[in-house]
């Protein structure tokens, strides 16, 4: 599992993925929510806009599993 720093309290899962360099576009998030490939902490995950925070895990079957940092800064 991959930290993935943010400077912000929270994010959308859309804008985490793509500022991460997980996915190319917002619109494969939607796609890979629609396959009911996203998992948030372990939960499958339906909204595209989800806010994430501190401490947040997201898996995407096939690519990986990432941890939300919040770092002041």
């Amino acid at each position: 599992m991959e930290n993935v720093k943010i400077d912000t309290a929270e994010i959308q899962l859309d804008q985490f993925l793509k500022w991460a360099g997980i996915l190319p576009s917002c619109g494969e998030t939607k796609i890979l929510i629609e396959e009911r490939r996203i998992r948030r902490n372990g939960e499958v995950e339906s909204a595209r806009r989800r806010k994430l925070h501190d401490g947040d895990i997201i898996e995407i079957e096939g690519l990986g599993a990432w941890k939300v940092v919040h770092e002041e800064g």
